[in-house]
C-alpha cells in the first residue's frame, strides 16, 4: 500500500472537510481537551441563559424518558458539564412541580465521525444508579462525580438529520454553529471574484469572498432548522451559541478574525517567503469558520419560519487565552498556538504535512509571543446566543 502523500500532493476537498474535520483530539498540550478552558468559562457565564430556556420546556410525563443533545460535543469536559447542568436543571424543575420521581434522561453527544469520541467516553463520570431500579430524585440531585443519564455517542454532521421525527426535548449547541460545511468553492476558484488570494480567512478579505462565506453560513444554518424543526418535540427548547461579531462588514470578523487572520495569516505568509510553501498552497488553504452578526442569524431564522426566537442577543465572551502569567510573553505566545491548533490543527496537518504544521505553530508562537500585551487587551470573542422554540 503507497504511504500517505504528504505536503505539497495533499488537497482537503470539500467532500473530505466533513470527515476531517475535528477539534484536536486526545489530551495533549495542543489537544482540544487541554485548550478549551476559555469555552468552558465562556459557557458559565451564560449559564443564566440556558436555565431561562430550560424553564420553558414542557414537563413530559415521568414514564417518558427525557432526551438531551449536544451537538459538536468535542472531545473535552465542557460537553459533559453542560449536559449535566441541563439534567439537574430539569430534575429540579420536575420536583418542583410536585413529582415524586424524574424520568429516565438520555444525551446523546453528537459530532462529526472524525472527533475523538474516545477521549470523551473516558472522561464520563459513571452512572449514578446501574443497580436495574429507577433513581430516586434526592439520588439524582446529589450524585457528584456521577452521572443521572444514560449516555451515547452520535457521529455526523449536525448539518443534515440525525435522529427520529419528534424525539428530542432540548437540543443545546455552543461555539459549533461558527464552523461552516464546507468552503464556498468560490473561495478557491481562481477564476472567481471571491477567490482569496494571499489570505486563508475571510477577515480583511474582499466583498465578494465575504458574501460567498456568508452565503454558506446562511445556507448551513437553514440545513440545520430544517433537520431540527423536525427532530425536536413540540414544548421543547433549543440553545445556540456561536462565534459572533458587532461590526456589519463581514470581513470584520472580530474575535476571530484576531486568531486566525492576524499572526496565523502571517505565519502562513512566513513558510511562503521562507520557500517552504508555494502561494498557490496558502491560498488553497482557508478556515471554513464564519462569524455571524445578529442580522445574518436572525434573516435566517425568520425565513425558516419554523422557530419562534424567545431570546437572540451578542454576548462578550472574553479572550480565548487562558494563562496563569499574564505578563509572561512566552505563555501568552504559546497559549495563542495552541488554542490555534486545538481547533485548526487537524486541518492545516491534511494540508501541508505535519512537519511543515509544526513550523507554521512554531511561527505563529513565535509572533503571538512579539504581540503579547496587544493580544491580551485585544482578543475578545463575542458570542450569538439563541433561545428557539417550535412556532
Amino acid at each position: 500500500m503507497a504511504p500517505t502523500p504528504k505536503g505539497d500532493n495533499v488537497v482537503v476537498s470539500n467532500m473530505k472537510l466533513e470527515k476531517l474535520l475535528c477539534m484536536k483530539g486526545g489530551r495533549g498540550e495542543a489537544s482540544y481537551a487541554n485548550n478549551s478552558q476559555a469555552q468552558a468559562l465562556h459557557a458559565r457565564s451564560m449559564l443564566h441563559l440556558l436555565e431561562e430556556a430550560l424553564d420553558s420546556v414542557q414537563l413530559n410525563s415521568p414514564d417518558v424518558p427525557f432526551v438531551v443533545v449536544d451537538l459538536g460535543c468535542s472531545s473535552g469536559n465542557n460537553t459533559i458539564y453542560i449536559v449535566d447542568v441541563i439534567v439537574k436543571h430539569m430534575i429540579k424543575r420536575y420536583e418542583s412541580s410536585g413529582y415524586y420521581e424524574p424520568p429516565e434522561f438520555t444525551a446523546f453527544f453528537s459530532d462529526l465521525p472524525s472527533n475523538d469520541f474516545n477521549t470523551l467516553f473516558q472522561l464520563l463520570p459513571p452512572l449514578a444508579n446501574d443497580h436495574g431500579g429507577r433513581t430516586s430524585m434526592e439520588e439524582c440531585l446529589a450524585s457528584n462525580g456521577q452521572r443521572s443519564y444514560f449516555a451515547a455517542g452520535v457521529p455526523g454532521s449536525f448539518y443534515r438529520r440525525l435522529f427520529p421525527a419528534r424525539s428530542i426535548d432540548v437540543f443545546h449547541s455552543a461555539f459549533s454553529l461558527h464552523w461552516l460545511s464546507q468552503m464556498p468553492e468560490a473561495v478557491l476558484d481562481k477564476r472567481s471574484m471571491a477567490y482569496n488570494k494571499g489570505r486563508v480567512f475571510i477577515h480583511g478579505a474582499n466583498e465578494s469572498t465575504a458574501n460567498a462565506y456568508k452565503k454558506q453560513f446562511q445556507t448551513d444554518l437553514a440545513e440545520f432548522l430544517r433537520a431540527r424543526s423536525i427532530e425536536m418535540k413540540r414544548g421543547g427548547s433549543m440553545f445556540l451559541v456561536c462565534l459572533g461579531r458587532t461590526a456589519v462588514d463581514p470581513t470584520d470578523q472580530g474575535g476571530a478574525g484576531l486568531l486566525f487572520g492576524t499572526h496565523f495569516q502571517d505565519a502562513w505568509d512566513d513558510l511562503v517567503q521562507e520557500g517552504l510553501i508555494s502561494n498557490e498552497k496558502r491560498d488553497n488553504f482557508n478556515i471554513p469558520v464564519y462569524a455571524p452578526s445578529l442580522q445574518d442569524f436572525k434573516e435566517v431564522v425568520e425565513a425558516d419560519g419554523s422557530f419562534a426566537i424567545n431570546k437572540l442577543e451578542v454576548f462578550k465572551g472574553g479572550s480565548p487565552l487562558v494563562v496563569s502569567r499574564p505578563d509572561d510573553a512566552t505563555e501568552v505566545g504559546r497559549a495563542l498556538a495552541n488554542s490555534c491548533r486545538s481547533v485548526a490543527g487537524v486541518l492545516v496537518d491534511a494540508h501541508i504535512g505535519d512537519k511543515l504544521s509544526e513550523e507554521l505553530f512554531l511561527r505563529v508562537e513565535r509572533r503571538g509571543t512579539s504581540h503579547a500585551k496587544e493580544l491580551l487587551e485585544q482578543l475578545q470573542f463575542f458570542h450569538i446566543v439563541a433561545s428557539l422554540s417550535l412556532a
